[in-house]
């Protein structure tokens, strides 16, 4: 006789979000989640982070964006996306009619005068719950560097968001910096209400025929079971330096990997690039949950929340 996922508490919080259960389609590989509700109804997950919006609209960057890897595979969309405006009267709108569980925005800037505008827009909208800045973007008005690479530009852009955001705002964070711990600090001291991570890690394949780049843009970002481990490391990390929550992501492929996640210290899990190799995976996930709650004798969620210290 099969055990009752009612026996089971799968809620989490995020920072005042009520979750039905930690998994989110993590931002990039879901879309807005239209395709994706032809596989199954979205509503069994906790929430939903739609693709990575600008201020202005992005066409993105050039071909090839894809190429595929052993355990993983890279990619260099280049934040392809209609704007901020356009994401929130047509897409949101039509999420509506089919999502009824809360929405995570993930907001990408090219300067702090972009995250503040499109911060503001998605603090307004109330199909949003929590905005999660993505401060991998390379900042114009610094040679190119991304705002998250070092502890000052991350508080900046946390600061200058949180003055016109009402919403739990969570900072994403890139995996290429010395310590990840002290960025997603500064932060938190900078009144951040959760952090994000990790984003993907730099790589690079080269068609060994044509001599030259797989990808238009030469490199691009590594994500998939690949760096799983490289994930699970810097969630532990982060977790011993913040006491604000965090949504763990980075190569999760299965309910176990949920479950690490978790016990390195995420209050929710982000599973992004297994939705391109199994769009079902983020529902089977959340199916599987209770039967490995069960053999782990785990009754809720929260109870393992950072347990390995």
């Amino acid at each position: 006789m099969g055990i009752s996922k009612d026996d089971f508490d799968l809620c989490v919080n995020l920072s005042g979000v009520e979750l039905s259960n930690p998994v989110i389609p993590a931002s990039g590989t879901f879309g807005y989640g239209k395709e994706m509700s032809l596989f199954y109804d979205l509503n069994i997950l906790g929430a939903l982070s739609f693709k990575g919006t600008t201020r202005e609209p992005r066409e993105g960057n050039s071909a090839p964006r894809i190429a595929e890897c052993d355990s993983g595979m890279l990619n260099s969309i280049g934040l392809q996306n209609p704007g901020i405006d356009a994401v929130i009267e047509k897409e949101l709108a039509q999420l509506k009619t089919f999502f009824y569980k809360p929405v995570i925005a993930n907001i990408s800037g090219f300067s702090i005068d972009d995250y503040v505008y499109s911060c503001e827009k998605a603090d307004k909208c109330g199909d949003i719950a929590v905005i999660e800045v993505n401060i991998s973007c390379p900042n114009v008005h610094d040679g190119g560097m991304s705002f998250g690479r070092a502890p000052q530009t991350a508080a900046e852009v946390t600061r200058a968001v949180k003055e016109v955001t009402k919403k739990p705002v969570y900072m994403k964070l890139t995996p290429n910096v010395g310590d990840i711990g002290e960025i997603a600090l500064a932060c938190e001291d900078a009144g951040a209400d959760g952090i994000s991570l990790i984003n993907t890690l730099i790589g690079m394949r080269i068609d060994i025929k044509r001599r030259e780049p797989v990808l238009g843009n030469k490199k691009g970002g590594l994500s998939g079971p690949a760096i799983f481990p490289v994930a699970l490391a810097m969630v532990h990390e982060t977790a011993q330096k913040v006491s604000i929550p965090i949504i763990g992501m980075g190569g999760v492929k299965d309910a176990a990997g949920v479950i690490e996640m978790m016990m390195a210290g995420a209050s929710a899990v982000g599973v992004g690039a297994q939705n391109l190799v199994n769009p079902l995976v983020c529902k089977e996930i959340i199916e599987e949950l209770p039967d490995l709650m069960d053999e782990l004798g785990i009754k809720s969620l929260k109870e393992i929340i950072g347990c390995v210290k």
